[in-house]
């Protein structure tokens, strides 16, 4: 089994560390302070207090704990066989982390691109490794989502799309291969039908709950698209819309200002308590 390196422990790094933490890996999760590491690991302890209840297996949470190291110096990185990056959607910050990343982890070290939107050739600009960068699109909740999207990059290799692969396989994950553009395929659709979704409530045009419930009763989806986007974080999908309208310069990508709004008054979500829909505070 490998060592990976994730960066950022946010929802979508929490995710990933997790995941690859229950297929045996050793995983060493960085971020920048202990605050917002001590939040990842209590957050991995609930999710797998709970992934019977969300239809996933049961999980030991201490051996999961025990198989991750929680860091803040990004010299903790230097031992990664695979580095998977997950901070926000931002190209000044992923561009002014990656060069940091080349001279800490070995030359032979996998770089990961979990991105959103963001192209992966793009990303791997900032490095000197550009055919071992590759980009990952896990989907939330990583423990319990088997397919992925995997995205070569410009430079990517072939021996860098093996690696990964098996990788990926080790942590029961399906990769299903797409081209390198902004947004790749789940979230060029996905972002906009989100971006439509909360123009209906900005408009008055039906609440959250009326979207929703008509994505739900009239194409069987589990949840709608204002759920998911409290469930990805609306900060996330803001910027994600911005990534792809930038990307684009397209007029049918221009995000909506309730998104704005909520994200400026702190309603993200899920992740927050509050985003479209209110949430009563999780117990340990």
């Amino acid at each position: 089994m490998a060592v990976i390196g994730v960066v950022g422990a946010g929802v979508m790094g929490v995710g990933v560390a997790q995941s690859a933490a229950q297929s045996g890996h050793h995983v060493v999760l960085n971020d920048l302070n202990s605050t917002i590491l001590g939040r990842a690991k209590d957050q991995i302890r609930q999710n797998c207090r709970t992934s019977r209840l969300l239809g996933g297996p049961a999980v030991d949470a201490d051996a999961v704990l025990g198989a991750i190291s929680f860091e803040t110096d990004i010299k903790s990185l230097a031992s990664a066989e695979f580095l998977v990056e997950n901070i926000t959607e931002s190209w000044d910050l992923k561009r002014a982390l990656y060069p940091g990343l080349d001279v800490v982890c070995d030359p032979e070290c996998v770089f990961i691109a979990n991105t959103s939107a963001i192209p992966v050739t793009r990303i791997a600009s900032a490095t000197d490794r550009a055919d071992r960068v590759v980009g990952v699109h896990f989907m939330n909740p990583v423990p319990l989502k088997h397919v992925v999207e995997l995205i070569p990059g410009h430079h990517t290799s072939e021996e860098t799309l093996r690696r990964t692969r098996d990788l990926l396989a080790t942590m029961g994950k399906k990769p299903i291969q797409v081209r390198d553009a902004s947004g790749f395929v789940s979230n060029r659709v996905l972002m906009l039908t989100i971006n439509e979704a909360a123009f209906l409530v900005h408009e008055g045009v039906a609440s959250a709950q009326t979207v929703d419930e008509v994505f739900r009763g009239c194409f069987d989806h589990p949840m709608g698209p204002l759920e998911t986007a409290d469930l990805i974080g609306v900060d996330t999908i803001l910027q994600s819309i911005e990534v792809l309208y930038e990307s684009f310069a397209d007029s049918k990508y221009r995000p909506c200002p309730l998104l704005k709004q909520m994200t400026e008054a702190g309603l993200h979500g899920r992740k927050t308590g509050h985003g479209f829909y209110s949430y009563a505070p999780t117990e340990g």
